[in-house]
């Protein structure tokens, strides 16, 4: 598995003490080039590996202001190709950043699963998160995407029982995505203490690196998380920071800041816990 983007990234920043800021946008929204000017400066902002969300109509996971931003992205005629074609410019700047894709099945399988991998593989994708697709039907995606050397990672949850975590780690690479809560994106986190008490659990069933997301909002929700996890998944607090700066669903000259400025709180909260 040629996952060196993925790998460098964890490596780098645990040679700094620190968890990685693993940062979620929306392909596409609020348009497709502001879209591309916030993907491309992330990395300079604090990001140290970025989730690039495929749009999709009827997602099952994400929370109000996720699902807002996809359905508005639909709207205004993103689709699959114009995601990698954003991942294809992005790579024209920058060569080190891992690139992972986040969505649902129903969309690649439309578009054509080896056609996509292909492209995916092409334009400089490192993995991807299908929500919807559980390790029984690895021959689906997962499996090919490894011969494509694309990385594909798991999500668990706090129902992830230690019966079940073997099958759902089988195949997984680059890192486990540890969803913090039952339930859909954009909920805060209630016990902090019981997600480290999981990311514990999970150290003893893998040596992948484990990020924590769903529910991290500021800067002290990071550093919280940071204690324990090797990469801390911020999301719907991105682009509602992004919503708060538009004005009537146009961007404004704040709208690139009010998510860089996050972005780089996030990065003080995470590098202010050392490991």
């Amino acid at each position: 598995m040629n996952d060196n983007r993925i790998e460098n990234a964890f490596k780098n920043c645990a040679k700094k003490n620190r968890a990685a800021l693993v940062t979620f946008i929306t392909a596409g929204y609020p348009n497709l080039k502001t879209s591309q000017q916030i993907l491309d400066t992330l990395p300079k902002a604090g990001a140290d590996i970025i989730e690039l969300g495929m749009p999709f109509s009827d997602p099952m996971a994400d929370g109000p202001t996720i699902e807002a931003a996809g359905h508005k992205a639909l709207a205004g005629g993103h689709n699959t190709l114009k995601t990698l074609e954003m991942v294809t410019a992005f790579r024209k700047k920058d060569k080190s950043t891992p690139i992972i894709l986040m969505g649902y099945y129903n969309p690649i399988y439309v578009f054509g699963v080896e056609k996509f991998l292909k492209a995916a593989k092409k334009a400089g994708v490192d993995g991807l998160i299908i929500v919807d697709l559980p390790s029984e039907e690895d021959d689906e995606l997962c499996l090919p995407a490894i011969k494509h050397d694309i990385n594909f990672i798991r999500l668990t949850t706090p129902t992830t029982d230690d019966n079940r975590l073997p099958k759902v780690l089988k195949n997984s690479s680059g890192f486990v995505y540890y969803v913090s809560m039952t339930g859909i994106t954009g909920t805060a986190i209630s016990n902090f203490e019981k997600v480290g008490d999981a990311v514990r659990r999970l150290k003893s069933h893998t040596d992948l690196p484990i990020a924590v997301g769903f529910g991290i909002k500021t800067a002290k929700d990071a550093a919280q998380v940071a204690k324990f996890a090797d990469g801390v998944v911020v999301g719907s607090a991105l682009i509602k920071a992004l919503d708060n700066s538009l004005q009537n669903g146009n961007i404004t000259k704040n709208s690139i800041g009010a998510v860089h400025d996050l972005v780089r709180d996030l990065a003080k909260g995470i590098a202010s816990i050392k490991k």
